[in-house]
């Protein structure tokens, strides 16, 4: 059974012990202070980010912009002193100078053109996983956050849940021994099979469908097919369940690992259609090895849909086995970390008794208004605090994520990655997936 988006909020409630925000330590510069903050996007995960940052003392939501109205009854019951834009870009020239910062929790093809736009105003922000829709992008995103005063958080929320932090120090401190291998699954299928159909229905008078399509090419509203709940599986507009779930699985074992870029990339399951990202997808990623590796490399599976791991990995977890989360193999023993859960240590009687790191809490939300409060009282030119998910962090994370997405193109071929040069070394076709062409009428500086 899939793990449902209401049911992954629930259990990162959970795990992370939201409730009301409290500053252990509250900084004399944040006692009266206030983050003017605006979202893009009202619903979906936007709706929950809005409701996830508002747990934060100084947290005040000045504006919101989304190209349905019909969404925006909650912000409005809930905030009724928000100012209310169905166009992200009016919303920031209208709000230039009067908001602090912004989350961006759209479809993954909008993350960019806003993210960008608004950090050249001098805005910080919170963006949505995956980080950009493209390789490029993220690289760019990266970029111009590093050269300027810019507080970034990417919205991986799970990543500061004590689970995946211990698992991350398990790793680091050799629990397991050196690290063999990694295998990631998720049982979500973000994907179809064959064709759009070749219609065109009513738009919704309440959808600005131009304004949703944004900087991508034009084309026919189809009812169902794209908003509000559909665009996941669309080559264009989503990034299959990688893309959806690859940040969040991905993090602990990478971080732990220490891991950046891969040197190269398999795909063993079906390609995309022109439409549609396939329903099941195993991939192989290869990174240079590290002292805390086994080998010369150290190899991260990926599976979703109907792909599991082998069946000598899902033997090592046992009837620990979940079916979503992540397993380390090492030389000493095995990791298994579901999804939203604690680790467990095996096999079981080698590590009885052992006691398990200790975290500090950390709120993924809270940390990055935060480190904005800090931000406003250094000034323009005062040093920034780096979240746990900066782009610094959370870049690299994507790009790996986004090279699984390429190699989908590319079934039972190796891809050849130069991260330094954000280029495919072979096959060199394979770098008409690094970027994209955004509409005429859309154009945003910085990339």
């Amino acid at each position: 059974m899939s793990v449902t988006r209401r049911d992954f909020l629930k259990g990162v409630a959970g795990a992370t012990a939201v409730g009301p925000f409290v500053l252990r330590a509250r900084p004399s510069w944040a006692a009266d202070a206030i983050v003017q903050h605006a979202s893009i996007g009202a619903s979906g995960m936007a709706w929950s980010d809005i409701r996830s940052f508002a747990k934060h003392p100084a947290f005040r939501l000045a504006a919101v912009a989304d190209v349905d109205e019909s969404r925006v009854e909650n912000v409005r019951k809930q905030f009724p002193d928000v100012r209310v834009y169905k166009d992200w870009r009016e919303l920031l020239k209208a709000e230039k100078g009067k908001i602090d910062s912004i989350n961006v929790s759209t479809p993954d093809h909008m993350h960019a053109p806003i993210a960008m736009t608004a950090m050249r105003q001098g805005v910080h922000v919170y963006v949505q996983k995956p980080l950009a829709a493209t390789l490029h992008e993220v690289r760019r995103l990266s970029e111009y956050a590093a050269k300027h005063p810019i507080v970034t958080q990417m919205g991986i929320q799970i990543s500061s849940a004590p689970s995946q932090r211990v698992t991350e120090q398990l790793i680091k401190d050799g629990a397991i021994g050196k690290i063999r291998e990694v295998h990631t699954f998720c049982n979500k299928s973000w994907g179809a099979e064959g064709l759009l159909p070749d219609t065109a229905d009513p738009i919704p008078p309440s959808l600005d469908w131009d304004g949703w399509l944004g900087v991508a090419e034009k084309r026919p509203y189809i009812k169902d097919a794209y908003h509000p709940a559909e665009w996941r599986k669309r080559v264009g507009f989503g990034t299959a369940t990688l893309g959806d779930m690859g940040c969040h699985i991905l993090s602990a074992p990478f971080r732990g690992l220490g891991l950046n870029a891969p040197v190269s990339v398999t795909s063993f399951g079906p390609a995309p259609t022109r439409d549609n990202y396939p329903v099941r997808a195993r991939i192989r990623y290869t990174f240079p090895a590290n002292p805390l590796a086994a080998g010369n490399t150290i190899d991260l599976w990926w599976y979703d849909g109907e792909e599991r791991p082998p069946d000598g990995v899902v033997a090592l977890a046992g009837d620990k086995m979940p079916e979503t989360g992540s397993i380390v193999i090492g030389t000493d023993g095995t990791i298994v970390l579901p999804h939203i859960a604690d680790p467990i240590l095996l096999p079981a009687a080698q590590f009885a008794g052992r006691s398990m790191p200790t975290v500090e809490p950390r709120d993924h939300y809270g940390e990055f208004l935060d480190a904005v409060l800090a931000a406003k009282a250094a000034g323009p030119r005062g040093a920034r605090t780096h979240p746990s998910a900066s782009f610094s962090y959370s870049g690299p994370l994507t790009e790996t994520v986004l090279l699984g997405t390429v190699a989908l193109w590319y079934p039972e071929r190796t891809l050849e990655w130069d991260a330094r040069k954000l280029k495919f070394r072979n096959p060199k076709e394979a770098n008409r997936y690094v970027e994209r062409k955004y509409r005429k009428g859309w154009g945003v500086k910085g990339f």
